[in-house]
């Protein structure tokens, strides 16, 4: 049962974390990992601010679709630098000390912005079915006020979804031991160094956690049922392949969000797997779709494409 700090269990009270990592030392990879984690953080940082300032100034991408990705890119750059540059600090200046305070703000800050993300998305399958399946009232719809209302929902629903948990967890009376066997402070591992029962907060936690998972994978998956239905209605042809190309490109981001989560999840349940497999799993997590967006819409996104070409000093060289 979920108990109140109580001022008599104990005079110390934690003020700061030791990140240690795994159970086992990796320091002797850590030059490896260094590079691996800044290679994969620049990756996103400058893959996603290129999708940010394409869309800022090319006038012909001021529509509904990449302003909803420019969110998305710019929540992508919140989520990655919420953890990476820590763990370079661990890794390259042997700083794994954080404070009580920015332990559990560096918990918020990942746990809120991976929830926009999951927000933004189910907003982005919303724009998508519209533009599909309503095609005629598309602009109607969709309009520049409609648009900024559905980003801040998504802001809003994101920062508030931890909020709770975070906070209950913070008022936990941490008197030791402050060894956080993780990369971060996420919210599993830091409750667990708690000297009290957190079993009612956990499953709190879970609970919120899949309220904000489900519903969005329900209204996405709803949405894409009925875009699929709606593009085999359109004879076969030129018709039928661009309303295909119009969602390939965040169809596939939403399966590499979701199966990334779960898959992570599942690992997490299966017990002969080791604690660090586990947390080296985690690390990857926070990469996987921030650093898929850029790759994915410049793939496959020729208005994408074609607008850095116009913008660079390529369209200079071959022109």
């Amino acid at each position: 049962m979920f108990q109140l700090p109580d001022s008599n269990r104990s005079n110390f009270t934690v003020r700061e974390f030791v990140i240690v990592g795994g159970e086992q030392s990796l320091e002797e990879h850590f030059t490896e990992l260094s590079v691996s984690l800044l290679l994969g953080y620049l990756i996103t940082l400058i893959g996603n601010l290129v999708i940010i300032v394409l869309v800022l100034i090319d006038h012909r991408l001021h529509t509904p679709m990449y302003y909803f990705l420019c969110n998305l890119s710019f929540v992508d750059i919140l989520i990655t630098t919420a953890v990476i540059p820590k763990m370079l600090a661990v890794c390259l200046m042997n700083d794994n000390v954080i404070s009580f305070e920015g332990c559990f703000l560096q918990m918020y800050c990942f746990l809120s912005f991976e929830c926009t993300e999951c927000f933004l998305l189910t907003v982005m399958a919303y724009d998508r079915y519209i533009a599909i399946c309503k095609p005629l009232h598309y602009s109607t719809i969709i309009t520049e006020r409609m648009c900024v209302i559905l980003v801040a929902i998504a802001w809003f629903l994101g920062l508030l979804g931890p909020f709770t948990s975070v906070i209950l967890a913070a008022q936990l009376p941490f008197c030791g031991p402050n060894k956080l066997i993780y990369w971060f402070c996420d919210y599993p591992p830091v409750v667990k160094l708690a000297c009290t029962d957190t079993t009612f907060l956990i499953d709190l936690a879970l609970a919120i956690a899949m309220i904000i998972v489900y519903i969005p994978w329900l209204i996405i998956v709803s949405s894409y049922i009925r875009i699929i239905i709606c593009i085999f209605r359109i004879p076969p042809g030129e018709g039928r392949s661009k309303a295909f190309s119009t969602c390939s490109s965040h169809l596939i981001l939403v399966l590499t969000y979701f199966l990334s989560i779960g898959f992570v999840y599942i690992v997490v349940k299966i017990e002969n797997i080791s604690s660090d497999t586990r947390t080296l799993l985690a690390v990857c997590n926070c990469f996987i779709t921030p650093m898929a967006n850029p790759i994915i819409y410049s793939l496959r996104n020729k208005e994408i494409r074609d607008s850095f070409v116009r913008h660079t000093a390529i369209n200079k060289v071959f022109p």
